[in-house]
């Protein structure tokens, strides 16, 4: 019991918003290669779209989190992250042209890129030199119970439907959408001293 003593109102959300995002990325992160060569996808171009996909979220972490920093704002960058994650979802299955499969994977991994540094900042804003392994340690639990419901639901829904890909891909938007709902419940702390917002030109970073 004495763990739960440090997990704030804000841990809490946050590792909810978490766990919903998981679980709907990994619905559809174990049957995405199977699905993208059923719409015509061969193996090489299914590496470039995740290699891309994945170098857009690495690349924009960075820039976000120190834009974060500048603004003085946490909040509307994990509101805008996993938003634009969960709108992805639904899209790879409205249409197959591979430019628009690029279009949602970039939209999925660049949410990431923007809400990543701003939601560690968050929690590190919650802990102390103390209790930092505690709270990061229990957000990390909790996305990865996520990863662990996500290919559960996945497989359960396989096994009555076979091959109803696209479906899928639908029934993910929902733990999507409770997570970009629970984020609202999410508020900045007021500073002490106002933070100066400041410019990110893209081209130093």
């Amino acid at each position: 019991m004495k763990l739960f003593n440090y997990i704030t109102k804000t841990v809490w959300v946050l590792s909810l918003v978490s766990l919903f995002t998981d679980t709907a990325s990994e619905m559809l992160y174990p049957i995405m290669p199977i699905y993208l060569k059923t719409i015509g996808f061969s193996i090489v171009l299914i590496g470039v779209l995740e290699g891309f996909a994945e170098a857009l979220a690495g690349l924009s972490k960075g820039y976000f989190g120190k834009l974060s920093d500048n603004s003085g704002k946490r909040v509307p960058f994990v509101q805008l992250g996993y938003a634009l994650s969960t709108i992805s979802k639904p899209m790879m299955a409205v249409f197959t042209f591979p430019l628009w499969i690029f279009f949602a994977r970039a939209i999925d991994r660049f949410g990431k890129g923007i809400r990543t540094g701003a939601r560690d900042a968050i929690l590190s804003d919650e802990a102390t030199p103390e209790t930092k392994g505690k709270i990061f340690g229990f957000h990390r639990s909790m996305d990865t119970f996520g990863a662990v419901i996500g290919p559960a639901l996945a497989l359960v829904y396989l096994y009555f439907y076979p091959q109803d890909y696209k479906t899928l891909f639908y029934v993910a938007f929902i733990p999507g959408l409770l997570a970009v709902l629970a984020s609202f419940f999410l508020k900045d702390k007021t500073k002490a001293h106002k933070i100066e917002s400041k410019p990110t030109p893209f081209s130093p970073f």
